[in-house]
């Protein structure tokens, strides 16, 4: 109580008095920041920024400022205190708690993953192999052998990530790191599994990503510079100091992000190196501890390639845009003899319409991951006697929507691989596909309990058409019976950047959300990838303004077609998808009935202005580089919603961030967010601003899952709410 009373008496010393209406349906005001103006001058532009004060983190003023958003949002949200709960306990009815992933052999070992009913986190196992079939999922595993147990590890914690989960080839060893925090610094250790001890080997402030020596008595990781970059890989020998490790290699060009991994023929430890739009892999002989880096193929700016490795020839597949090889856009896939890696000669074309995204190599088989026409797939290669890959076969479902990838392949040597294969309406489902015959064996269907049944909702494909004339399309889930007269509620889900497509996939929370009448809907919009890599290049950079119109036009399409009105429209998006939603709201608030914004990077142009900050410059062959360049300075400065804030009738917006994010700082939701309270303090009209602030957790929010839920509830709590929908599931 008396912590309480303190927060309460600073936040009173830093803030105005209130000035603002109360709103329609409070009984209570928002909290005001104060005003400290500070000046930002670049390229002859000078601008005020009054909010700046609030990057400064452990500044008591801003996290009295953060704690009142969070005491704003609990009274104001108070209503909803039922129907959160109600949504948590359906989204935990509706899961099986205690559950076991599909178990994937290697050597001698199923390895697994379950969870058990009460508790946050998942428990990885192994069992030693006694016959071809992998143990039943959903039953105890005889000679299990618990090697991790993440509900141990986050005892007297409040946050915990698991950066890295990597057993040595021998079977012996398992380094895993862990973060407490939620700021992405890993401490990395490693245990013993014959013993079940922790060995000494203890490094603090690494990354993600791992890999081992093949004798298993070294291990590679990564390590950032004060810009959170990866950008250092290290060697450390088992059983010796990490004061005693050595760099194996350190990329100097900022742009540039470093990770490590093992080939699945486990012959060589690959170093990528990456920029937005250039790549370049270094090799290490993971059978030589003590093995120096060798460039396959140097840098080219422009040129994009990823590496894997294949016994038979003894030679590596790359999957490329290089044009001097027959690459393209799309990408397509070349062979490069280990002994001499740069000379590529062709063996899957570039094609137009199919963009290729990645590739598996086993012994006798490739298997390539693409997209085409919005939809994602995959093809298996056979692998001829000279090389050569054989005609492939497509692997075909019946759904007009559906999401197919690789699933948890550890075995080079195999006559099958491992997929995975969902939809809007259909819960993720593992199959094991036979290499030669193509024939799939079900392995598990995720069970959605509470009686799902999947035949009383259907889902679609629409197109709506943009401003410029470029059909948009959209996935689209609604329970069987619900109107196209305008009367539904509708959730609108964009993101539009990185060339990251948002692909259909079902998710248990949305039922809560579908069984109470709305429309959910995925605006597939330029800067993602859904279309191949024309529809990411015609999204970023000085084109980025075409994903903010795209999500503009599906929004309307939906309204004109009756799958929802304005007023019952509600917008979401998370992390750059917080842009989109900042960028709508300030291009079209008469749009949306409401917007949800997660983590959202809205203060765009102030991150990318400051190299100093995590990934920013990274970010410039994304979004431009503002700091060097006038013409990207004033196209940003046009559309960053931050910048953008002005006086009008915004729709209510929600907002969720984390204070120790290290991808969007917390500041930039906050200042948005004053910003738009302070800009509208004279609108009478103006509508709900709620910011709610996890104070132990970074870009992915909490993460126990009991948390996440609970997080999920909240929100959709309060986008029923606002949307006018029905408190209690439809009947």
């Amino acid at each position: 109580m008396a912590d309480t009373t303190g927060r309460a008496a600073v936040a009173s010393q830093i803030m105005n008095e209130p000035t603002a209406p109360e709103r329609p349906g409070t009984t209570v005001p928002p909290p005001v920041a104060k005003r400290v103006p500070s000046t930002r001058t670049h390229h002859g532009d000078t601008v005020i920024d009054e909010y700046a004060w609030l990057a400064a983190k452990d500044d008591p003023d801003t996290l009295a400022y953060l704690h009142a958003e969070n005491a704003y949002a609990e009274q104001l949200t108070a209503g909803l205190a039922d129907l959160r709960e109600r949504i948590f306990t359906e989204i935990k009815d509706r899961t099986q708690e205690t559950d076991l992933s599909v178990p994937a052999r290697k050597g001698d070992w199923w390895y697994y993953s379950r969870t058990v009913e009460g508790q946050q986190y998942s428990i990885h196992c192994r069992a030693a192999v006694t016959g071809d079939e992998p143990p039943a999922t959903g039953e105890a595993v005889d000679g299990e052998q618990v090697l991790l147990d993440e509900n141990e590890l986050a005892e007297g914690h409040d946050f915990l990530s698991v950066g890295t989960f990597d057993v040595s080839p021998d079977g012996r060893l398992l380094a895993y790191a862990v973060d407490f925090d939620g700021n992405e610094r890993f401490t990395l250790r490693v245990k013993d599994l014959e013993t079940g001890e922790l060995l000494g080997d203890e490094v603090p402030d690494t990354f993600y990503d791992t890999a081992w020596s093949l004798d298993s008595s070294v291990l590679y990781y990564l390590t950032v510079d004060d810009a959170w970059r990866p950008y250092r890989v290290w060697r450390h020998r088992i059983g010796t100091p990490a004061a005693e490790d050595t760099v194996v290699y350190e990329e100097a060009d900022e742009r540039f992000w470093v990770g490590i991994g093992l080939t699945r023929s486990e012959r060589y430890v690959l170093i990528d190196l990456r920029s937005k739009i250039t790549s370049e892999t270094r090799l290490l002989d993971a059978g030589d501890p003590a093995a120096e880096p060798v460039v396959l193929r140097g840098r080219r700016q422009g040129v994009e390639y990823s590496v894997d490795h294949q016994i038979a020839g003894d030679r590596f597949l790359i999957v490329h845009n290089d044009p001097e090889c027959g690459g393209g856009p799309n990408f397509a896939v070349a062979a490069a003899p280990a002994d001499k890696p740069e000379a590529w000669t062709p063996l899957v074309e570039h094609r137009e319409d199919t963009r290729l995204l990645d590739l598996d190599v086993f012994e006798n088989h490739v298997v390539v991951h693409l997209r085409h026409d919005a939809l994602t797939g995959l093809r298996v290669y056979p692998v001829e006697v000279d090389g050569g890959l054989a005609e492939p076969r497509p692997i075909t479902f019946p759904e007009p929507l559906y999401t197919v990838g690789v699933d948890t392949n550890l075995e080079y040597r195999t006559g099958t691989f491992r997929l995975s294969y969902g939809s809007l309406v259909t819960p993720r489902t593992v199959y094991d596909c036979d290499l030669t015959t193509g024939e799939l064996t079900l392995r598990k269907q995720q069970p959605v309990l509470g009686g799902y049944d999947p035949e009383r909702y259907e889902q679609s494909r629409e197109w709506a058409t943009a401003d410029d004339g470029t059909r948009v399309p959209l996935s689209i889930v609604r329970r069987k019976g619900v109107p196209l007269d305008g009367s539904a509620p509708c959730l609108i889900y964009g993101y539009g950047s990185y060339e990251s497509s948002m692909d259909p996939r079902m998710a248990v929370p949305r039922l809560s959300l579908l069984d109470r009448g709305f429309v959910y809907a995925i605006a597939h919009i330029r800067g993602g990838g859904e279309l191949g890599r024309h529809w990411y290049e015609d999204g970023k950079l000085l084109k980025k303004k075409n994903t903010f119109t795209d999500f503009v036009a599906c929004a309307r399409y939906l309204v004109e077609r009756g799958w929802t009105s304005q007023d019952r429209l509600v917008a979401y998006g998370g992390s750059a998808g917080g842009l989109l939603m900042g960028a709508v709201a300030n291009l079209a608030p008469e749009a949306f009935g409401a917007i949800v914004a997660s983590v959202p990077f809205v203060d765009a142009l102030n991150s990318i202005l400051d190299p100093s900050l995590p990934l920013t410059v990274l970010e410039w062959e994304e979004w431009g580089d503002p700091l060097h360049d006038p013409e990207v300075y004033a196209y940003m400065k046009s559309y960053s919603p931050y910048e953008n804030v002005r006086a009008t009738d915004y729709p209510a917006i929600f907002v969720e961030t984390s204070l120790n994010d290290t991808r969007v700082l917390y500041h930039e939701p906050a200042k948005w967010v004053a910003r738009l309270r302070a800009v509208n303090s004279e609108n009478a009209g103006a509508k709900p601003v709620v910011m709610h602030i996890e104070m132990e957790a970074g870009h992915g929010g909490r993460s126990g899952r009991y948390d996440a839920w609970r997080e999920i509830a909240r929100m959709y709590a309060w986008i029923i709410d606002i949307a006018g929908a029905p408190h209690e599931p439809l009947g």
